[in-house]
């Protein structure tokens, strides 16, 4: 063999055993690669070609006493795009559905002009506007846009309680109210969807893959019923409108179980536009603001004297028009002595004086300790965010002039669902019940998953007590400073309060600024409701038993109704209510209700209606129910055989 034969063969062979150390390294490589790492690697690949989208499902429906529903989810369509697939130019697909979404053709542009491969353009869409949205997006040919379901959360009676029912965020959480408190409970649960993605990492359109649906979710029945609810948020709305008052409160409860059958707080908003609202507005006062309650403590401090044994319905006191404590004078609203009087009387004219003597008699440790005893100082515990706790003396730093103004209701501070609360002891022979706002949460079955029980706050004074105070305040109310809160054909109790706004800044009082409030309950045979009104700051008259008063009456006037509970009438009007019935019965004609997807409803004609039946009829018909006066109804408008559409109102008004 030739030199030069030699020489290439050692070439070919070096060429060769390369080849053999490249081929075994690829090898090596490989099989780490495909065996060793190969789930390491199949899950990049299944990062590169795949993403997974979170959408909530239908949120947990909140529903009144009566399964009527106050907060309720449907599924929606939401709009996105992925600039990287569409065909026309941002500026042009924004000029287009600028036409047809809220948002302004700029911003739009804006965030398909962005560097990404997904951007929503209009979350929770309502149905007319996804029909307009498919219209656009089909008749010009748009690619690169993409529809996908999610959650909206809707209240079909607009304001009604949305103080208590706060409001759902975007992203499917409860951000106030019971929405917040609520959340785990009732927020819907997630779906997954997989989408593909191509080379580019872009997503495939319509390329969902089998989405996992999560669980559905529980639904809550409250204490509230939406007709008292009703009632008292359009009294309110009165009172605030004739005395100008800058907020107002109105809670309603069962003194029996604690029910909050209504709750109303202005100023208020619209959970369905909740980013159109204000804090101020967001605010729960029932729950969360304290104030001085003013004469409406007497009750309580006349309960502990009794209950403590330090006075007696028997004591007769001379009114000497002041007393003097710690070298300040406390005297009567009036500047006025009252002369010989007894406890009913000092209840009954909200005698200062009097109130003053009997708590420096008492003794501060001892108030306090009743106060204590009722719920004050502490929050009630009822399912709402942000409860307030309120103030109260210590009874070692109270000095004769502090014990004096605990007992005329100043110098503390209480939220109003305490005040409610302690009136239930009042009205419930001495035991005092916390007011709670859930009646229970059921299954998606409708089976029960939990109910609350009636819970017992404990019996700050005894049955014979409470009992003799719940007489006294109802002479306050036939007889005394409370007259405007008489409801004709029942016997109410309660008491008025007249207060100095606190200044919660610099501490003090605000000068000229005041709140007007009355509380009491009804019918004082078997208290069915408790009834708190509050003004905030009423211009012009500013007396509870002026301002607040009436509006107890024409709230507590429609319960008494509306519960069936009847009145106490004389012979005459017996007959006369018991011909109306006879009428009613034989005039009655209940139509049927029209399907939920009818687009107008004809309205019956309602003479010769209860008034719960024609409340119930307009409500399951999804119409608004504007009663006035009582009985049974003789006139209403719209006519009978109107076509009106869904939401609207109609006025009825009945007569005995």
């Amino acid at each position: 063999m030739s030199k030069s034969n030699r020489k290439l063969n050692r070439r070919a062979g070096t060429m060769l055993l390369v080849f053999l150390v490249w081929a075994g390294l690829v090898m090596l490589r490989l099989f780490w690669v495909q065996i060793v790492e190969n789930d390491r690697y199949e899950e990049w690949s299944l990062r590169q070609t795949r993403d997974v989208q979170e959408l909530y499902s239908e949120r947990g429906t909140i529903y009144d006493r009566n399964g009527n529903p106050l907060a309720f989810s449907l599924m929606v369509k939401s709009l996105y795009a992925d600039p990287g697939m569409m065909n026309v130019p941002p500026e042009e697909a924004a000029r287009l559905l600028a036409e047809v979404l809220p948002e302004d053709a700029s911003v739009l542009a804006e965030k398909m002009s962005r560097d990404t491969r997904f951007v929503w353009l209009e979350r929770t869409m309502d149905p007319k506007v996804t029909t307009e949205v498919e219209k656009v997006l089909r008749e010009h040919h748009l690619r690169g846009f993409g529809l996908v379901d999610e959650s909206k959360r809707y209240y079909p009676n607009g304001g009604l309680l949305a103080n208590v029912l706060g409001f759902v965020g975007i992203d499917g959480h409860g951000l106030d109210g019971l929405e917040k408190s609520l959340d785990e409970q009732i927020r819907g649960a997630v779906n997954r969807q997989i989408l593909l993605l191509d080379a580019r990492g872009n997503p495939i359109l319509h390329s969902t893959m089998a989405p996992y649906e999560g669980k559905k979710t529980w639904s809550v029945y409250l204490t509230i019923d939406e007709s008292i609810q009703f009632f008292a948020e359009r009294a309110l709305d009165r009172a605030m409108a004739s005395t100008g008052a800058e907020g107002g409160i109105v809670i309603v409860m069962d003194p029996k179980t604690g029910d909050i059958l209504a709750m109303v707080n202005r100023p208020s908003y619209d959970p369905n536009y909740f980013y159109r609202a204000s804090e101020n507005e967001f605010k729960n006062r029932a729950v969360v603001d304290i104030y001085e309650p003013g004469s409406t403590f007497k009750p309580v401090i006349a309960a502990a004297a009794l209950d403590a044994g330090t006075y007696t319905t028997d004591i007769v006191w001379h009114d000497p028009g002041e007393v003097v404590a710690s070298g300040h004078a406390v005297r009567n609203w009036d500047d006025e002595s009252y002369g010989d009087v007894r406890l009913v009387d000092i209840l009954k004219f909200s005698i200062n004086t009097g109130f003053a003597h009997i708590g420096l008699l008492t003794g501060g440790d001892i108030l306090t300790d009743y106060a204590k005893k009722f719920g004050f100082g502490k929050a009630t515990g009822i399912e709402l965010p942000g409860e307030g706790d309120g103030l109260l003396f210590e009874p070692d730093d109270m000095r004769p002039i502090d014990v004096a103004s605990m007992s005329i209701g100043q110098g503390i501070a209480v939220t109003p669902l305490q005040m409610v609360q302690a009136y239930s002891a009042l009205a419930n022979g001495g035991k005092m019940v916390r007011p709670h706002l859930i009646a229970s949460i059921r299954n998606p079955d409708g089976s029960v998953e939990k109910e609350t029980a009636v819970e017992q706050a404990g019996q700050p004074v005894s049955a014979a007590v409470a009992d003799s105070v719940k007489d006294m305040m109802e002479k306050e109310v036939s007889e005394g400073g409370g007259g405007n809160a008489r409801v004709p054909g029942y016997h109410m109790g309660g008491k008025t309060g007249t207060a100095q706004k606190i200044d919660t800044v610099h501490g003090g009082y605000l000068e000229g600024q005041y709140i007007a409030s009355f509380c009491g309950f009804g019918p004082t045979e078997d208290p069915r409701a408790i009834c708190l009104v509050v003004l905030d700051n009423p211009k012009g008259m500013y007396y509870g038993g002026m301002v607040a008063a009436p509006v107890f009456s024409e709230i507590m006037g429609q319960i008494m109704r509306y519960m069936g509970i009847h009145a106490i009438e004389s012979a005459e009007a017996r007959q006369k209510t018991a011909a109306a019935v006879e009428q009613a019965e034989a005039a009655r004609h209940m139509p049927d209700i029209p399907a939920a997807d009818a687009p107008a409803v004809t309205v019956p004609d309602f003479r010769g209606w209860s008034m719960r039946d024609t409340g119930e009829w307009l409500s399951r018909a999804g119409l608004g129910f504007c009663p006035d006066g009582s009985g049974f109804a003789d006139r209403q408008d719209p006519l009978p055989g109107t076509a009106v559409g869904r939401g609207d109102e109609v006025s009825v008004h009945f007569s005995p």
